[in-house]
């Protein structure tokens, strides 16, 4: 079966969209674990160990993400396949254990949000407005980054989200929930993953909206 994990805050618009592509949607619910803003995020309680939908996602377990910074990015770390990258002194260690056993290199970066903080294009293309992780990805000559400005998307009890948490990407789609035209580097986003001969998708409906990503898996 293919799934979506999702927001169970998620805009109807989006829901009918990911539906029509034939997958089944599991909702994530706030059970209080975390802050209220980031209660229902997917990037929070899972990672996702690559872009292909059949990577496999690990899951946090009862008592591995508590509710204060650095308990609550335990498993937020970005994974292209090739690559993962995460403040690894905060990382869960079944993450770090399968990410090293199936070979990724490890990028170590200061932001711990690092998935909220990072759109997933390919292996080895990303897009963050994140200084500390465009510095870290300096090092490696073979990494694509796109640095946008940050903020211009909506997260409920903060003042701003985050671009990663927008966005998600589906077979050959870089989905983002809401309306990537309002961002002042919209161009630049879509020429970036049109380059890698990928979609881009958005919904001008509704405003650009971190729902802590889109991250399909195989049952």
């Amino acid at each position: 079966m293919r799934k979506i994990y999702i927001s169970g805050k998620i805009n109807y618009i989006l829901q009918d969209y990911l539906e029509s592509l034939g997958y089944t949607l599991v909702f994530v619910e706030n059970t209080g674990v975390v802050q209220d803003g980031i209660s229902c995020h997917p990037d929070i309680f899972m990672c996702k160990m690559g872009i292909s939908d059949d990577a496999p996602i690990i899951f946090a377990k009862e008592n591995e993400v508590g509710m204060s910074y650095p308990e609550d990015v335990a498993f937020n770390a970005a994974c292209t396949g090739k690559y993962f990258f995460h403040k690894l002194a905060a990382t869960n260690q079944r993450v770090l254990a399968l990410a090293q056993s199936m070979g990724m290199k490890m990028i170590d970066v200061r932001q711990g949000y690092t998935k909220c903080s990072m759109v997933i294009v390919d292996e080895t293309s990303i897009i963050t407005y994140d200084e500390g992780i465009v510095k870290a990805c300096s090092r490696y000559p073979e990494i694509s980054v796109l640095k946008v400005q940050p903020g211009h998307c909506r997260l409920v009890g903060f003042d701003t989200g985050f671009i990663g948490g927008c966005s998600g990407r589906v077979e050959n789609k870089v989905i983002f929930n809401g309306n990537l035209e309002r961002h002042p580097d919209f161009r630049r986003i879509c020429d970036f993953i049109r380059a890698r001969g990928l979609e881009c998708i958005w919904f001008p409906e509704y405003e650009l909206t971190d729902i802590g990503s889109i991250i399909p898996g195989m049952e």
